[in-house]
């Protein structure tokens, strides 16, 4: 069995459980991820 693991799911996956875990977490994960996708789309950064 063969598992492909994409570092978006990892972080989706990341970010689930600890909004669960502290719903506070919500604003900051929110805004990690937009500097995240940011930061990737101005550097044209490729995870394959």
């Amino acid at each position: 069995m063969t598992v492909h693991l994409n570092l978006e799911h990892i972080l989706a996956l990341l970010a689930g459980i600890g909004i669960l875990i502290k719903p506070k977490l919500l604003s900051y994960i929110v805004a990690g991820y937009l500097i995240f996708i940011g930061v990737v789309g101005i550097f044209g950064i490729r995870f394959s």
